[in-house]
C-alpha cells in the first residue's frame, strides 16, 4: 500500500512540473509577442512615407473622379481601389502603419525662400479643376499643359508609384495622356523615360514596372528627382 502511495504521489509531482512548464511556455509566447515591434509610420521610414504618398495620391484620385464623375470614373475608380489594397499589402508586409495616407507629392519638396514665398500663386486647370502647378521664383513655370519639351518640370517634386501593373508608363494630374516624361533618379542617377496613359492626384506618379527602372532597392519614394518633359 505504501508503495502505490509512493509512486501516485511522484506522478503528481510530474503533473504538477509539466503543467508549470507548459504554463511557463505560454507566458513566454505571451511576453515575446507583446515586446513586437509596433508598425512604423511614415515619418520613421523612408519606405512607409512612399506607401503613405502612393496611397494617399490614389484615393485623392479616387475622391475627385467621384466629385467629377464622367463616363469612365467608374473604370478607373475600380482600378484605382484595387491598386489601394495592394498599396495596404505591401504597408503590412513591410512593417508599416497600414492605411497611412500622405497625400501630394509635394511633401518634402525645399521651402521656397522669403521673399519669393509671396509670389507663389496656383491655376486652375480650365474645365479639369486640377491644379496646374506653381510658379516658383526662378522664372521656371510648373504648368504642365504649356511646358516646352526639354523643359525640366514639376521642380522639387517627389516621385513615388502608383501601384498600377502593366508596361512602364506614368500618370499626372499637369500631363495630359501622350505626354512623354523623363524621370531621373539622383541618388543612383538612373532613368526611365514613360509616356503619360492616365490621370492622377500628383505631378508624376510612375507605374510598378516605371518605378523599378529608377528605384534604390527596398525604398519607394524618390526624394531627388529630375523630371522632363521631352514629348
Amino acid at each position: 500500500m505504501s508503495r502505490r502511495r509512493t509512486l501516485s504521489t511522484k506522478k503528481k509531482i510530474a503533473l504538477l512540473v509539466s503543467a508549470a512548464s507548459v504554463a511557463g511556455g505560454g507566458a513566454f509566447v505571451m511576453a515575446s509577442t507583446s515586446n513586437a515591434a509596433p508598425p512604423k509610420t511614415a515619418a520613421e521610414s523612408s519606405v512607409c512615407q512612399g506607401l503613405a504618398t502612393a496611397l494617399g495620391n490614389n484615393e485623392r484620385f479616387i475622391a475627385d473622379q467621384k466629385a467629377n464623375p464622367d463616363a469612365q470614373s467608374q473604370a478607373r475608380i475600380a482600378n484605382r481601389e484595387a491598386v489601394v489594397k495592394q498599396i495596404k499589402v505591401q504597408q503590412e508586409a513591410s512593417g508599416c502603419v497600414v492605411g497611412e495616407s500622405a497625400q501630394g507629392s509635394q511633401a518634402g519638396a525645399p521651402a521656397a525662400p522669403p521673399a519669393e514665398a509671396g509670389n507663389q500663386g496656383q491655376e486652375q486647370g480650365q474645365g479639369q479643376g486640377q491644379e496646374q502647378g506653381q510658379d516658383q521664383g526662378g522664372g521656371q513655370n510648373q504648368d504642365g499643359g504649356q511646358a516646352a519639351a526639354g523643359e525640366q518640370v514639376c521642380n522639387g517634386s517627389t516621385v513615388t508609384l502608383s501601384g498600377e501593373g502593366g508596361a512602364p508608363a506614368a500618370s499626372s494630374n499637369q500631363f495630359p495622356a501622350g505626354t512623354k516624361l523623363k524621370v531621373t533618379n539622383l541618388d543612383n542617377n538612373k532613368s526611365t523615360t514613360v509616356e503619360v496613359t492616365s490621370v492622377s492626384g500628383s505631378c508624376v506618379l510612375l507605374n510598378n514596372a516605371a518605378f523599378e527602372q529608377v528605384r534604390e532597392p527596398g525604398k519607394f519614394l524618390i526624394r531627388r528627382a529630375v523630371i522632363e518633359k521631352v514629348g
